[in-house]
């Protein structure tokens, strides 16, 4: 693994290209060399350290809204995949409450997806559709047709995951056999290193063909509905949000150390074309190996 300080600038290069706008390429790229970067072996990961989970949920936000208007200037919709669980919830609160994201987006043509939900209806506490809509996406003006929700309250959880791949074919109209291309995935990692509802040892994670499946969860003792490992590392784009200390040693063998025959599911988002980044604060990068230490 290469360990790269603040001097390194050749692990960014792939976001100049791809900004046409100079002054916005600027702003951007001052954004990264904001924090600590390695390259992992793989040459298409990137981790970005924040002193917390404000300073995680603004540099997220940041990059969020940088990558949805650098679409948009030559696509019509941008389309984004949204996560669950505690630590992305402050990131939707500042894009809904902060005047920088709220004004400037142009929230209406965004589309947006769930990677993964609970079997459980959309009011319900537990709901990931409920957490995203609560914290921003009822505060934006999204027209209802660009929110893409899974059916989670329908009793048949493969019934609901069959509706939700119809729903992502239809969107894109793929031909049999097709994947979608999400500009934008959002995930998150729990200390098992799961990620979306890709928990370790799950049938869900030797998926091959579907693009959304009902996962056996046998530890919750119920099914969770999941986009599948080809989906998600066909995206434009990944950004993984971790925090918190006890996922500090999961995290380290996620990121630095090697695979097992039995992977963690977070190790298994190896982006096929696009790009990933990692958004952690400090206290889940404790184990890393960095050159410094801030």
């Amino acid at each position: 693994m290469i360990i790269l300080g603040l001097q390194s600038i050749s692990c960014n290069t792939w976001l100049l290209n791809r900004l046409g706008d100079f002054k916005q390429a600027l702003k951007t790229f001052f954004l990264w060399l904001a924090g600590d970067f390695i390259d992992v072996s793989t040459s298409t990961s990137e981790i970005y350290i924040a002193e917390d989970i404000q300073v995680l949920s603004r540099r997220a936000a940041e990059v969020i809204a940088a990558a949805i208007v650098v679409t948009l200037k030559t696509m019509p919709v941008f389309t984004m995949v949204l996560s669950g669980g505690s630590t992305p919830r402050s990131l939707y609160s500042l894009l809904a409450a902060d005047d920088a994201f709220k004004d400037q987006i142009p929230w209406e043509n965004v589309h947006f997806f769930w990677g993964d939900e609970r079997h459980v209806p959309p009011d319900h506490n537990q709901s990931n559709y409920r957490m995203t809509n609560e914290t921003m996406l009822s505060k934006l003006a999204i027209p209802c047709e660009n929110i893409h929700r899974i059916r989670s309250e329908i009793s048949d959880a493969g019934q609901a995951a069959e509706l939700y791949e119809k729903d992502i074919s239809g969107f894109f109209q793929l031909e049999a056999g097709q994947l979608p291309r999400f500009d934008c995935v959002l995930l998150g990692m729990g200390s098992d290193g799961h990620t979306a509802s890709l928990f370790p040892q799950t049938e869900a994670l030797d998926e091959r063909e579907r693009l959304v499946v009902a996962n056996r969860v046998e530890k919750f003792q119920t099914h969770r509905i999941t986009m599948t490992l080809p989906v998600l590392n066909n995206a434009e784009s990944i950004i993984f949000l971790v925090s918190g200390r006890n996922k500090a040693e999961t995290l380290k063998t996620v990121l630095q150390g090697k695979k097992r025959s039995q992977p963690f599911p977070a190790q298994m988002i190896e982006p096929v074309h696009g790009k990933l980044l990692w958004i952690i604060d400090r206290a889940a990068a404790k184990e890393l190996n960095l050159a410094s230490q801030k």
